[in-house]
């Protein structure tokens, strides 16, 4: 599949839409749980998906399309929500999410890109260059991968349950 905003607004706008509708009002032990020592849980998910939006995918891009090559990226702290959510409720979580996420794909919308400017080129700190449609890809793939994570991360909590029954489950078995 080829790169297209239109195509990744299809997702970048309904990821907080699924999470709102998987996290909101169900019960703590689903939420908090991770996977283990230095994992996430679907609250630090939520979290970690707040700090890239303020931090990462727009500010990445804004860089790439105003400055290109002449400035790296600043280096991403994947591990800032645990800081930057402190005290915050799974609903303050969402609808902070919610919030910023539509911002941003009305930012994305209203650039109209055009395929000189997908193939402008930024550099990240170590990967080295990386163009504006590698970013936008990425962070479509970046939302999938964590609603895969919750999903797996929300399985995991009845594995325990399940009897003999989990070894039909790829999904426990990550």
């Amino acid at each position: 599949m080829n790169y297209s905003v239109t195509a990744s607004v299809q997702v970048l706008e309904r990821t907080p839409v699924v999470l709102k509708a998987l996290l909101e009002g169900i019960d703590d032990s689903w939420v908090m749980n991770d996977e283990g020592p230095e994992t996430f849980s679907p609250y630090d998910v939520i979290g970690h998906l707040i700090h890239g939006e303020k931090t990462d995918w727009v500010p990445r891009a804004k860089i790439i399309l105003e400055q290109g090559l002449s400035k790296p990226f600043e280096p991403y702290d994947r591990f800032a929500q645990y800081e930057e959510s402190k005290g915050k409720s799974v609903v303050q979580l969402l609808q902070e999410f919610e919030r910023v996420r539509k911002q941003n794909v009305q930012w994305l919308q209203s650039l109209n890109l055009t395929n000189e400017d997908l193939e402008k080129k930024g550099m990240h700190p170590s990967l080295g260059e990386v163009s504006l449609k590698n970013l936008l890809s990425t962070w479509v793939v970046h939302d999938l991968t964590h609603i895969a994570q919750i999903t797996r991360v929300m399985a995991k909590q009845y594995k325990e349950e399940m009897g003999p029954w989990p070894s039909f489950f790829r999904i426990l078995n990550f």
